[in-house]
């Protein structure tokens, strides 16, 4: 399925409209992780327990998107963005969505 994070796809036209799409995910670092990540704050620079936590969250949060759209009828999702919140003090939620299609070549 083609993600874009454009409205429109060069060398296509989209057909049909399906609607919104999403994915969500919603993490916890376990106590080590925290406890490395505090500690690593304290010195500065990349804190590589979250990065890894957030990269794999995204992949996560995109591929439930892809299914959803999926399940609607579409081979494509136009508009696609990622949001982020945190929960309490130790859960990250991500969101993937965009705008599920059905492209065909103009």
């Amino acid at each position: 399925m083609l993600v874009t994070t454009t409205e429109n796809v060069a060398g296509y036209k989209i057909r049909q409209t399906f609607g919104q799409c999403f994915g969500v995910v919603v993490r916890s670092r376990g106590i080590g992780g925290n406890m490395m990540a505090g500690l690593r704050s304290l010195v500065g620079g990349e804190i590589k327990e979250y990065t890894s936590m957030l990269e794999e969250a995204r992949r996560h949060a995109t591929d439930r998107m892809v299914a959803n759209a999926a399940m609607m009828g579409a081979n494509a999702i136009v508009m696609m963005r990622f949001d982020s919140s945190e929960m309490g003090e130790t859960m990250s939620e991500i969101v993937a969505y965009g705008t599920a299609v059905l492209l065909e070549p103009s």
